[in-house]
């Protein structure tokens, strides 16, 4: 069993290069597997690996950044370690919105999960799910709605189209897309803006399905691919073809195709490149066979 721990944290950083390789150096030294964004705003990152490895690893992240605790923290469970390797990023912003942040003006404006349910009942309350189109897709709240953009940078372009008296419950994965969106819109003057303490994450670990506004699954960034309540495994996997998540329902599709096509880019795709995915399958599967791992095999799951 692997833990899986997904954190953020807004703080002004410095010697980012030289901290790239400690990171990096720590997380191959204790074999945790997973990606830390870096840059000058702060630290976003999933990791997983063995509980004490995972623990002591938390632990020297922290000393190398030089902060005591994290805005934002999850932890989840998965039967396999859900990442490939372990990665270090120096990127201008954790989360790309033209936007820079930092912990002097971050409002306190997060809710509970459990005071969460009362928020977007509420008719005149906007559910806005600040997530792409494609994890939307996979699973919300009720009453939601989705920007519909495909990258994060076109995310002001919609939220100033918002009206500035209406109350905004924002969410997303684990709320650090949202700690900027929430600041960008403050910014502009809307002063009823709320967000998801801890993002859906926290929401599926402490409420109980039966008590849950949520319908779906979670799609996360890892070979899980979805979470359930709980923060179980869910039942989504990735095409091989357009690397977006494919349900259940979906496989039944006579354009989903094993390692090469689903309902989203059946048609999209030349035969040239099919048949390039077929014969990679085909090696896959032929490697399963022997009993040995195949390059593509992990990475396709």
């Amino acid at each position: 069993m692997f833990d899986v721990f997904g954190f953020y944290k807004f703080k002004k950083l410095t010697s980012l290069k030289k901290n790239k390789i400690l990171l990096q150096d720590y997380l191959i030294k204790k074999n945790i597997r997973g990606t830390i964004i870096i840059a000058n705003e702060g630290v976003n990152a999933t990791i997983s690996g063995k509980a004490n490895d995972l623990k002591s690893t938390i632990t020297k992240i922290k000393k190398i950044l030089n902060f005591k605790k994290f805005d934002s923290e999850n932890i989840s469970k998965s039967k396999f370690q859900p990442f490939h390797k372990p990665k270090v990023k120096i990127k201008k912003e954790v989360v790309p919105m033209g936007l820079s942040l930092s912990s002097k003006n971050k409002k306190n404006n997060h809710i509970d999960p459990k005071k969460w349910n009362k928020l977007i009942n509420d008719k005149d309350t906007l559910v806005l799910d600040s997530r792409k189109p494609f994890e939307y897709n996979v699973g919300t709240f009720k009453r939601s709605v989705n920007p519909d953009v495909a990258n994060f940078r076109e995310f002001p372009k919609y939220l100033n189209k918002l009206k500035k008296t209406k109350p905004i419950a924002m969410f997303c994965t684990g709320g650090i897309r949202c700690e900027k969106a929430s600041v960008f819109l403050e910014k502009k003057g809307f002063k009823n803006v709320y967000q998801l303490k801890g993002g859906i994450l926290n929401y599926l670990k402490n409420i109980k399905k039966k008590e849950s506004l949520w319908n779906g699954e979670c799609f996360v960034f890892d070979n899980r691919i979805s979470v359930k309540h709980g923060l179980v495994t869910g039942t989504y996997s990735m095409c091989s073809g357009c690397r977006k998540p494919v349900s259940p329902k979906d496989k039944k599709s006579k354009k989903y195709e094993e390692g090469v096509s689903c309902v989203n880019c059946h048609d999209n795709l030349t035969q040239t490149q099919k048949e390039r995915f077929r014969m990679r399958q085909k090696q896959i599967n032929l490697a399963k066979k022997s009993g040995s791992k195949h390059i593509f095999q992990k990475e396709f799951k």
